[in-house]
C-alpha cells in the first residue's frame, strides 16, 4: 500500500513540475488579457474573436479564484455563445458556471465548457498568433482538464494559487498548423 501512495505522489509531483520558477503575483489581469488578446492572437471572424476574448476572461477569474468575476465573465460569455450558431449548449454551460453555488462547482463546469470551445478554436480560421492547448493531469479528481491560453506559461485555472503551474502544453494552434490542414 506504501508503494502504491508513493508512486501516485511521485506521479502527481512529476505531472505537476514546472521548471520555470517565476512567480509572478494574480492580480486582476482582465483589462491586460484583453489587450494581450487583441495583440497576440487574431480570428479572422470578430464574434469568435469575441467568445475566445470572453473565455480568456473567465479563465483567468477562476485562476485568480476570483468567483464574483467569473461569474460575470460566464453570463457574458453565455451571450456571446448563444448569439453564434451551434453553441447554444455551450451557452447553457457558460449558464451552470454563472449559477454555481461555488467555485469549485464553477471550476467543474468550466471543464466541459473548455472542451467544447476548445473543439471550436481547432476548426476557427486565426490570422496571427498562437492558442495554447493546456492540460492539467489532476483536475476533476483526477479525470484531467484542459483550457486554452494566450501564453505557453501554465496558470492553472482548475487550482488557482493551490497549485498554480500544474499542467502542460499539449498543442498549439497555429497560423501554420491550420494550413497543413
Amino acid at each position: 500500500m506504501n508503494k502504491y501512495i508513493g508512486a501516485v505522489l511521485l506521479l502527481a509531483i512529476a505531472s505537476c513540475g514546472n521548471p520555470s520558477k517565476d512567480t509572478a503575483a494574480v492580480g486582476d489581469s482582465t483589462t491586460v488579457t484583453t489587450s494581450v488578446v487583441g495583440k497576440s492572437v487574431s480570428l479572422k471572424d470578430p464574434t469568435v474573436q469575441d467568445i475566445f476574448a470572453g473565455y480568456i476572461v473567465l479563465k483567468d477569474a477562476l485562476v485568480t479564484a476570483n468567483e464574483k468575476d467569473a461569474r460575470v465573465a460566464a453570463s457574458e460569455l453565455s451571450v456571446k455563445l448563444k448569439a453564434y450558431k451551434g453553441c447554444e449548449s455551450t451557452a447553457l454551460i457558460a449558464n451552470n458556471i454563472e449559477a454555481a453555488k461555488d467555485l469549485k462547482e464553477q471550476r467543474k463546469e468550466f471543464t466541459a465548457l473548455s472542451s467544447d470551445v476548445i473543439a471550436m478554436f481547432k476548426l476557427a480560421d486565426l490570422k496571427e498568433g498562437t492558442i495554447y492547448v493546456q492540460h492539467c493531469p489532476m483536475a476533476n479528481n483526477g479525470n484531467g482538464g484542459d483550457w486554452l491560453s494566450v501564453n505557453k506559461e501554465i496558470k492553472n485555472p482548475y487550482y488557482g494559487a493551490e497549485m498554480m503551474e500544474c499542467g502542460a502544453v499539449i498543442q498549439e494552434l497555429t497560423v501554420i498548423n491550420q494550413q497543413v490542414k
